[in-house]
């Protein structure tokens, strides 16, 4: 049998078996009755070897993706199906999105680069001339985060000179705030709603063609680099890269992934291959956004150690550099091979 007589004699079960996932996406697998979930269990098992033949003649890309994403979608919800809400996340995010993320590291590669490329470039230049730092980030700014991150005691007679409650431009001493560490819920808080909206801005902007995920990924590089090397070439090093070194570990890499999804977006659009663009964007976008919550997920673990962690005074800061650098191997573990004990089975 030949390509186009074997397509068109299975096409019926395919698109069959599409509208029964397309019924999943609304309700449980557990819902479906007895007669769909004996249909959808022959379908899944006919197209897993419609799978294996067409790849063993290569019989075209195309019509592998298309297929793939029917198995991947259709084991998905045939093995995954929640005992509840509660376990489905903790499922997801043990397992789900890290396989995910693996599936698709190309796209994280590729956000990596345009996002820690600036990065290091900036965080170099600005380090070398710290003057730079102004053609980036407003004067005012960065005279907050000098402030900011200043020693109180080479600091001190300087402020004795000023205001001690505030200057009028919001740049008042965290550290020397008597209430600081009663306000770390709302730091926390704070950084929640920061971080998630950069990290929704890089998957969001996705849909316009990637050029707007490409551009804040290295807008957001560029800031971030000028920021760190102002810092650290004004002479805040130590304080700076204390704070930084745990969340950072998933904060930077969240970016990163969620840019990752963003260029799969992108991608799904510009190269739908034989489906429609539309069709491209639900199969695709389904994965992507998937990959941006777990991106989410990523920055809420951050913000939390960004709150409640990075400003506490009482922690040496060598202890921090140490929880930094387990923080960040633990970070690459995970999403590297969390949930491969389940791909092996």
């Amino acid at each position: 049998m030949n390509k186009r007589k074997f397509v068109a004699k299975r096409s019926v079960s395919w698109r069959r078996f599409e509208k029964l996932l397309d019924r999943l996406d609304t309700i449980s697998l557990r819902k479906f009755s007895p007669a769909d979930t004996a249909e959808f269990s022959r379908l899944f098992r006919e197209l897993c070897y419609d799978l294996s033949l067409i790849q063993s003649r290569d019989w075209g890309r195309g019509l592998v993706s298309y297929l793939n994403d029917l198995v991947s979608r259709g084991h998905n919800a045939f093995y995954s199906s929640p005992p509840g809400n509660l376990a489905h996340v903790v499922q997801f995010l043990l397992v789900g999105f890290p396989r995910l993320f693996r599936k698709n590291i190309g796209y994280f590669l590729t956000a990596a680069i345009l996002f820690f490329g600036p990065l290091g470039i900036t965080w170099g230049v600005v380090q070398h001339d710290t003057t730079l730092a102004s053609r980036v980030i407003p004067p005012e700014q960065l005279k907050m985060y000098e402030k900011m991150y200043s020693d109180p005691d080479t600091s001190s007679s300087k402020e004795d000179d000023e205001d001690e409650e505030d200057d009028g431009s919001g740049t008042k001493d965290w550290r020397k705030d008597p209430n600081f560490m009663d306000q770390r819920s709302l730091m926390a808080g704070f950084y929640i709603n920061h971080n998630t909206t950069i990290a929704l801005l890089c998957f969001a902007r996705g849909i316009l063609l990637a050029v707007g995920t490409i551009y804040t990924l290295i807008e957001n590089g560029i800031a971030i680099g000028a920021t760190a090397g102002y810092l650290i070439g004004t002479g805040h090093s130590d304080r700076f890269l204390s704070f930084v070194v745990s969340h950072g570990s998933f904060e930077l890499t969240a970016i990163a992934v969620a840019g990752g999804a963003g260029l799969m977006l992108g991608n799904a659009i510009v190269h739908p291959g034989q489906r429609s663009r539309l069709e491209a964007l639900r199969v695709r976008g389904l994965e992507a956004i998937q990959i941006a919550c777990g991106a989410a997920a990523m920055l809420f673990i951050a913000a939390l150690i960004e709150g409640f962690w990075s400003p506490a005074v009482s922690i040496p800061n060598s202890v921090k550099y140490a929880g930094g650098a387990i923080l960040w191997i633990l970070v690459f573990v995970y999403l590297t091979t969390a949930g491969r004990w389940e791909e092996q089975s």
